[in-house]
């Protein structure tokens, strides 16, 4: 049959080789062999292939060898490694290499018909999924070409970059391009969960483990089996869930708190934070063994700074969908305005850009927003991305953390209009001509800032 899938297996054990054309033959895929690395080249020469798989060690050399051939000379066939149990380092490494996935022998049939699976579903997700960031500068284009290679993978990513970068919306397009996007994507900020109600909440419960516990609770884990688990500010976990969650990783399996026996699991974890890990590592903060996993491949964000040629469309799609959630017409910039921008140092990056146009579009009278109407802290000109650093802390919001700066504005407003209010004794006409506003902007933010 024309549509009929294919896949090349390259080992050099006869039973092993006989078992996975079995398998991949009940789940209706064409199965070519090889038991060298040899004859793998010349199959891979004459066919084309929606999947491979790879025995790490094999008479002429190294299924790594194989696998940076196949990444550089055929990147849409997804390969992966077949690696002895508990080799945590070759798997790793074969990960490093461009490896899709990777499965331990003796083969596990369940997970390997899982990994199967989810590489015949990547070319289709990646056709109807195409994803977007916006920003033509060339540190964006890079950033999307990563993005486009990691969705290829199951391999863990680790998201580094300053706060209000985007790093879950990045971690959204991992996964969204890649073979699990029909499956969840559950993201959970590590430092916002209590530290005695972690392994709870990441693991489930059983009724009655401990007090409160009235009913059966599903962990995190098992939100997100079968797509991708996004570790927010994966820095803020306490040591003894760190060791927990190596755990998981490793035997892919949790068990919830006063269960005894183990579920498994099949999640991608991605992981992020504005901290520097490798520091915390070198601290005794976080484990090195759990670095080294959720590290496989490191995918560094940009901070608005370094791409400020991209700010003029950036400010374009937020103010166009502030006008579409207020079903108002659509703000504009001044030239000044985009000028003043772009000299901006941006310590809290595009939520901060976000959170200065959202404040704009309440305010303003015009459609057409000028610098004025942007209230921009007093800050050096930024003179480049070198010395971003410098600019950043002559801002006289450098006492707000960067991770805090939303809040921190907000929490201004709050208290100015409160003031207000108490002042003109709750007349929202007479406060908004206190605050110099119109009433309908007092009204907005009374209702964005929950102001009773």
């Amino acid at each position: 049959m024309a549509n009929t899938r294919s896949a090349l297996v390259v080992d050099d054990e006869h039973d092993i080789r006989e078992l996975l054309v079995l398998t991949l033959g009940r789940m209706n895929l064409r199965v070519d062999t090889a038991a060298d690395i040899r004859s793998a080249k010349t199959q891979l020469a004459e066919n084309s292939y929606d999947l491979c798989l790879t025995d790490m060690r094999l008479p002429d050399g190294n299924g790594l060898d194989l696998i940076a051939l196949i990444a550089n000379s055929y990147p849409q066939t997804p390969v992966a490694m077949i690696t002895a149990h508990g080799n945590v380092e070759a798997a790793v490494t074969a990960l490093k290499a461009g490896a899709f996935d990777f499965v331990s022998k003796p083969v596990d049939l369940t997970v390997l018909r899982r990994l199967v699976q989810h590489a015949l579903q990547l070319q289709e997700t990646r056709v109807n999924n195409p994803g977007r960031l916006i920003g033509e500068s060339s540190v964006m284009a890079q950033l999307r070409a990563t993005i486009d290679k990691l969705s290829r993978s199951q391999a863990p990513v680790y998201i580094s970059g300053e706060s209000g970068v985007g790093k879950e919306r990045v971690a959204r397009l991992i996964h969204e391009q890649g073979s699990r996007a029909s499956s969840p994507f559950v993201p959970v900020n590590c430092g916002a969960i209590p530290a005695e109600l972690m392994e709870s909440e990441f693991f489930g419960h059983r009724k009655g483990s401990f007090t409160g516990a009235h009913a059966d609770k599903e962990g995190l884990f098992q939100a997100a089996n079968g797509g991708t688990l996004f570790l927010d500010e994966v820095a803020e976990l306490p040591l003894h869930m760190q060791v927990k969650l190596l755990r998981v990783i490793q035997e892919k399996s949790v068990r919830p708190v006063g269960a005894s026996a183990e579920l498994p699991v099949d999640v991608r974890i991605l992981s992020a934070t504005h901290k520097d890990l490798s520091h915390l590592v070198s601290e005794g903060k976080f484990r090195h063994d759990l670095f080294y996993r959720i590290n496989v491949i490191e995918l560094k964000v940009p901070p608005l700074r370094e791409r400020r040629d991209d700010i003029p469309d950036l400010a374009a799609a937020i103010l166009a969908r502030l006008a579409s959630d207020h079903g108002e017409p659509v703000r504009t910039l001044s030239s000044g305005a985009v000028g003043a921008l772009q000299t901006y140092a941006f310590p809290g990056n595009v939520r901060e850009l976000e959170n200065i146009l959202e404040r704009a579009v309440a305010l303003a009278e015009g459609d057409r927003l000028t610098a004025e109407d942007l209230h921009l802290p007093v800050s050096s000109p930024l003179a480049s991305s070198s010395d971003a650093a410098t600019v950043a802390s002559t801002s006289p919001t450098a006492s707000a953390q960067a991770s805090g700066l939303p809040d921190y504005i907000e929490q201004l407003e709050r208290d100015a209009i409160v003031k207000a209010l108490e002042e003109c004794r709750y007349n929202k006409t007479k406060a908004a001509a206190h605050l110099g506003i119109t009433f309908r902007a007092l009204r907005y933010k009374l209702k964005k800032l929950e102001i009773d």
